[in-house]
């Protein structure tokens, strides 16, 4: 049986709650990045190469690419080996709102065979409510319209 997570409504609590999510997220070190480019002018391989130089595992999920920052690509969440399956922590989504549900609904699959990924990342300007309410429901973690890098840049120590 699925752990309900409640959903956020509004207020102050939403805020307090979100940065208690991101936080959480954060100690996650296994980072499936779905649209992660291999031009590094691109703020989803800027992202992921900060993440490996702070010790995050990336494990890019693109079709385009065969290899990124060193990692091979996958054509999606459900192509991914078995162990990876298993060991995905956060799903980081760079692609556009309308693209996102998919992403979640595979997300959510793994959730329930796994019990990864744990979290569902959507980048900065990356917001799709609907898809971000099923990943709740189906006991994710969700941040939306942040990015993983700036957060956790605030709160590195200096």
């Amino acid at each position: 049986m699925r752990m309900r997570r409640p959903v956020l409504t509004s207020g102050e609590n939403m805020a307090s709650d979100q940065n208690h999510v991101i936080d959480d997220v954060l100690r996650m070190k296994v980072v499936a990045v779905v649209g992660l480019s291999s031009n590094p002018s691109k703020a989803s391989h800027d992202v992921a190469q900060y993440l490996q130089a702070h010790r995050y595992r990336i494990v890019p999920v693109n079709p385009t690419v065969a290899e990124v920052l060193g990692e091979k690509s996958y054509s999606s969440l459900l192509d991914l080996p078995e162990d990876l399956k298993k060991n995905i922590e956060v799903v980081d989504i760079f692609r556009r709102a309308e693209d996102v549900s998919p992403i979640v609904k595979e997300a959510i699959e793994l959730h329930d065979r796994f019990g990864h990924p744990k979290a569902v990342w959507m980048q900065l300007g990356i917001v799709n409510e609907a898809a971000a309410q099923r990943a709740r429901e189906a006991g994710l973690m969700v941040v939306m319209d942040s990015c993983m890098k700036i957060e956790h840049a605030k709160r590195a120590p200096p």
